[in-house]
């Protein structure tokens, strides 16, 4: 067993340590289909939750998608997120001829699956802001790799703003049933679609 999957065992246990990490498959099962699990982004923790939610058969191929900048930055982070979750990079600041889409087209068309955040940055709202165009532009490219909504609650609980230790906290992944792009739908009514099947699945509160 290598560094790396001594490591990704260790974070696993401590994601479901902290946080119980409880994955609910209410719309599909965990099946190793070509995937792309979409979500709401509350924290930096996101895909570690999504990542120890996942049944373990299921990870090698589960790819979250990481900016390059922020993730390279020591040779601790570049090492976690390449050799331990296997990310894909993708640059924040790139030319007008650069593709942002190239890096998960590559991994899409090797057979991997992926997470993906449609906000593209954290929201501490509530609610997911607006879903940027990529998830439509990937549902264009490929038709045939699910589209899986996740709603991830409390975990923006589990590191409150200023604080270095976690706080023990439940948290949950409810994975929905896959949507797909009908034919003739628009960038907008899809995004919004799409945005709607995560909310659908927040936890009503009593």
């Amino acid at each position: 067993m290598t560094r790396a999957d001594l490591m990704g065992k260790l974070l696993a246990f401590v994601a479901r340590l902290i946080t119980g990490a409880q994955g609910h498959w209410k719309g599909c099962p965990p099946e190793a289909l070509q995937r792309i699990y979409f979500a709401n982004h509350q924290s930096h923790l996101d895909w570690v939750l999504i990542w120890a939610a996942l049944p373990s058969e299921l990870r090698a191929h589960t790819r979250p998608i990481a900016a390059k900048d922020y993730w390279t930055a020591s040779p601790f982070k570049h090492w976690l997120t390449r050799e331990v979750f296997n990310a894909v990079y993708v640059n924040r600041q790139r030319t007008d001829d650069q593709d942002p889409l190239e890096p998960l087209v590559q991994a899409l068309q090797s057979g991997d699956s992926l997470v993906i955040f449609p906000e593209g940055t954290r929201s501490h709202r509530g609610e997911p802001m607006p879903f940027k165009s990529g998830l439509y532009h990937l549902a264009q490219q490929f038709p045939n790799v699910q589209l899986v909504p996740a709603w991830i609650d409390n975990v923006q609980r589990v590191m409150p703003k200023g604080e270095v230790v976690p706080v023990p906290i439940l948290c949950t992944v409810t994975f929905g049933a896959p949507i797909a792009l009908q034919p003739g739908e628009d960038k907008r009514d899809f995004l919004a679609r799409a945005r709607d099947a995560v909310i659908a699945l927040r936890p009503l509160v009593l």
